[in-house]
């Protein structure tokens, strides 16, 4: 496994040329210290708002016979960047080079630079045989516990991994994007009202859902009938495996008396209950943020647009519909939804909540739609 560890560092203001130009040797002779034993310099005289740097910045390229390496840049006066690859715990001379060294390291390059401003990243582990690393909606790195995976293939339509972590328990990847962890049950409370709506006796269509939290939770209600619609086979036998903290034994058959679950393409399936004239009491759209389908259907939002369009089509007009949204902090996307709303056939009015999703760690946006009868007067769209 290799790690990388940077480092910043803000030299002081009061060094002269001459110290500058000093710290070059002074940090070659720290870093041999610590068996980096092989040194380039490279001097960047470079220009900054199309003035010469007072002080010339360079580059510094170590390594050692064991794998190590280190990239020391001078970003102008004001910043030095140190980027630092290890290989395992390498060892030189009987002694291991590790986070405790990397600390003498930084404490030292910050007294030659004369600096009381640094600050030391968390190690980045590459190439191990876990993976911890999943990006946010907003592309921000979260480095989760995965202590083991549980399962990884590939399906007709995507890449369906799940993970352990001792602190979220599994939790689903779908195209490297995280579903969902058996510690989030706040997700599936949210996406079904969060206890505001009785489904007792009630129709209820959910499109998409693999993992098998909503099925669960809502027949708990004991709902007069469920319509579920995935279009991935591999996810629903994955869940029934290693989501039982998810769907617990909802899915161990795909039929039973009040809920029926249809391996198929939702879209196809809209189509034909809108012709039927079927009509649902709610609406569920748990689908991947993603749009997966059989047939091509446009951007990401006309696939959207397109679901929601279909969705309002089979729910009753006093019906309920709900979805995720995206992450709080994700604001101009969330806008861009809720334009959607406006260009759809029929006027709708919506809520919205948000609610902290465990494995997440970010808060997430929820909303609730229905349709507003023609003869009411239009809000402005929000409640």
């Amino acid at each position: 496994m290799a790690f990388t560890t940077l480092l910043n560092i803000q030299p002081s203001a009061d060094l002269d040329q001459d110290e500058w130009d000093k710290a070059q040797n002074s940090l070659a002779d720290i870093f041999n210290a610590y068996g980096f034993n092989h040194l380039t310099i490279v001097n960047l005289p470079t220009c900054t708002n199309g003035h010469m740097t007072e002080k010339a910045e360079f580059l510094l390229m170590f390594c050692g016979d064991d794998g190590r390496n280190a990239v020391v840049q001078s970003c102008g006066p004001d910043l030095v960047t140190v980027n630092i690859q290890r290989i395992g715990n390498p060892i030189k001379h009987g002694k291991s080079f590790g986070d405790e060294d990397i600390k003498e390291l930084q404490k030292k390059i910050s007294e030659v630079l004369k600096s009381n401003k640094s600050k030391r990243f968390p190690a980045i582990k590459r190439g191990g045989a876990v993976d911890c690393y999943v990006p946010t909606v907003d592309n921000r790195l979260i480095e989760y516990d995965f202590d083991r995976v549980v399962f990884d293939a590939d399906s007709k339509y995507q890449h369906v991994r799940i993970m352990h972590s001792p602190q979220y328990g599994n939790m689903l990847i779908l195209d490297g994007d995280p579903n969902l962890a058996e510690s989030d049950i706040s997700y599936t409370k949210a996406i079904t009202g969060n206890g505001r709506e009785k489904f007792e006796d009630k129709t209820v269509l959910i499109l998409g859902g693999g993992d098998g939290g909503i099925l669960h939770e809502v027949l708990k209600e004991k709902p007069k009938f469920i319509t579920m619609v995935e279009i991935d086979q591999v996810v629903i036998d994955a869940a029934i495996k290693h989501l039982r903290g998810i769907c617990y034994n909802a899915m161990d058959s795909l039929r039973g008396p009040n809920y029926e679950v249809l391996v198929e393409d939702c879209i196809p399936i809209l189509e034909a209950y809108i012709k039927e004239g079927k009509k649902f009491d709610y609406v569920i759209n748990d689908l991947t943020a993603i749009p997966i389908t059989t047939e091509a259907r446009g951007s990401q939002w006309d696939f959207l647009r397109l679901i929601l369009q279909l969705s309002m089509k089979v729910l009753k007009s006093d019906g309920k519909y709900f979805t995720q949204g995206n992450g709080a902090i994700m604001k101009s996307a969330l806008e861009m939804y809720e334009k959607q709303l406006q260009q759809l056939e029929c006027d709708v009015e919506f809520s919205k909540e948000t609610v902290c999703v465990p494995s997440y760690m970010e808060m997430w946006v929820f909303y609730e739609i229905w349709k507003v009868p023609p003869l009411k007067k239009k809000s402005d769209g929000s409640s």
